[in-house]
């Protein structure tokens, strides 16, 4: 068997899932987490299986623009894609050399790349004047409205969680680099690829590419990747174990399984919190409507070798 001939498996995992809680946020901590992370893809490629991993950025991509916001007296600051692509390089390293180091360990000879990833977006996309993506650390609705009143912030309640920061949040057109991609994971690599979503670019009418401040979601993202490189298991790895009806409430339900129109009923009976579950919902529905078999909802421990009975929410067609 070639390795093109391989299934592919796209494993996105969620930027909170790097960060475990508020005590846990900085460099050094995010690196554990990518460790643990890798501990459980590992298997994944033993068992025969071709991964292209993505990850979000929701929190890191807020901690580089708010460090920029507060320097801006002292140096230039750094516009929104550009912190897109710091995180694609940061988290990248963390998620590659914590892959590598595991492969060492178990004795695997497995190739790993990170790739800087752009994503073209429409530049009359409606989110550019309604920013509804949740970056940063969470805050209190008292800080939130400080952040609104004194530096322009565009802030919404995240989930029940907590109030943070909201940015424009394009669909995904087209990935550029998706040559280079496919190329790398027929070859036999291990692809990091669509980090944050991609960096939002539009094309110009000359052809040239531009970058656009906002933040892709990286479950859409990684959404169009599966579905451009026809692969058939599509993992969304977040903060939960599983997709839950009545979420906060002491009515709250977690699924084990469903279709595709159980899950469309669901959704649109509001059971999914937008900024939250509720884009990882769409972009679950879109992969299955596009041709995938199934769609797995976890957090990153539940992750093994034997995909049908990941501890997770399973949607199927």
């Amino acid at each position: 068997m070639t390795h093109s001939d391989k299934p592919l498996v796209v494993i996105a995992i969620g930027g909170n899932s790097l960060i475990r809680d508020a005590e846990h946020m900085d460099v050094l901590d995010q690196y554990r987490a990518a460790g643990q992370t890798a501990q459980y893809i590992v298997p994944i490629i033993k068992a025969g299986y071709r991964v292209l991993v993505t990850h979000g950025n929701g929190p890191q991509v807020g901690f580089i623009l708010l460090r920029s916001e507060l320097a801006r007296d002292i140096i230039h600051q750094v516009p929104l894609a550009n912190c897109v692509a710091d995180t694609q390089g940061s988290i990248g390293l963390q998620i590659a050399q914590s892959l590598q180091n595991e492969f060492l360990h178990q004795g695997v000879t497995q190739a790993v790349a990170a790739l800087v990833t752009q994503c073209v977006v429409d530049e009359n996309d409606p989110s550019f004047t309604k920013p509804s993506k949740p970056i940063g650390p969470f805050m209190s609705a008292a800080e939130a409205q400080q952040h609104e009143r004194d530096d322009g912030w565009a802030v919404g309640e995240d989930s029940g969680r907590g109030w943070r920061r909201l940015v424009p949040s394009p669909q995904p057109l087209e990935v550029v680099e998706m040559a280079a991609i496919r190329t790398l994971l027929d070859s036999g690599t291990l692809v990091i690829a669509a980090g944050g979503g991609g960096i939002p670019v539009v094309y110009r009418k000359d052809g040239e590419l531009r970058p656009r401040p906002a933040v892709i979601d990286k479950d859409a993202a990684s959404c169009l990747l599966a579905c451009e490189l026809g692969a058939p298991i599509f993992i969304i790895s977040t903060d939960v174990d599983k997709v839950a009806l009545n979420f906060g409430t002491d009515k709250q339900v977690e699924i084990d399984r469903m279709t595709a129109a159980e899950c469309r009923d669901y959704l649109a009976a509001g059971h999914f919190a937008a900024g939250s579950m509720r884009p990882k919902i769409e972009s679950a529905l879109k992969f299955l409507e596009q041709g995938g078999q199934e769609v797995i909802i976890t957090q990153p421990h539940n992750l093994r070798a034997d995909l049908q009975n990941i501890y997770g929410t399973h949607i199927v067609p």
